[in-house]
This record gives C-alpha cells, sequence and structure tokens, in this order.
C-alpha cells in the first residue's frame, strides 16, 4: 500500500462536508482545579479550515454552504468524524451538523 501524505491543503470535502479544526478545551474549572485529559469535555466550537462545493438539491443545482473558511462554529457535540493531522484536532461532519456561528 503506498504512504499518503495529509495536510489540511489537501483534504477536500465532498458535497455538503464541512472541515474544521477543532478549538482547545479548557484545561481548569471556574474554580481553577485542574481537569485531565479524561474528565475534559469535547470541545464543540471549532474554525472552518475547508468547505466542500455544497449538496445537490433535487434540480440537480447545487446548494452552496452558509459557511465559509475562516468562521467560528458551535457544532454538534457527537457529531462527524475526528481526525488528527500533525498533532492537531480536526472535525469532518456534515453542514447540517452545524448548529451557528460564533462571532
Amino acid at each position: 500500500m503506498a504512504a499518503v501524505s495529509l495536510s489540511v491543503s489537501t483534504v477536500k470535502p465532498l458535497g455538503d462536508r464541512i472541515f474544521i479544526k477543532v478549538s482547545a478545551s479548557d484545561e481548569k474549572t471556574a474554580g481553577g482545579i485542574l481537569l485531565p485529559d479524561t474528565a475534559q469535555e469535547k470541545p464543540q466550537v471549532g474554525e472552518v479550515v475547508q468547505v466542500g462545493p455544497g449538496k445537490h438539491n433535487d434540480d440537480g443545482t447545487r446548494q452552496t454552504p452558509e459557511v465559509s473558511i475562516g468562521d467560528k462554529v458551535l457544532y454538534s457535540k457527537y457529531a462527524g468524524t475526528d481526525i488528527k493531522l500533525g498533532g492537531d484536532e480536526f472535525v469532518l461532519l456534515s453542514e447540517k451538523d452545524i448548529l451557528a456561528v460564533v462571532s
């Protein structure tokens, strides 16, 4: 099997898929207690790094995605596929799993 070198620039989502870089989760509670990795919740906020061309409508046209590269988004907790590239964490998910754009 041939080795494939993956980077953010080589990943191009298909259809209505969105490629998101996961934001780091808080390691401390409001009271200042340090949390181990196993006790931390999975973050639900990230930055859009790649966007697919959009999904096909019934009439054959494409519906362009509502998010664009650079947007910070809030997404469903258990949505998508987790991917690690070069030490960074990413999520590949469908546009319907994005709940809001965070400003």
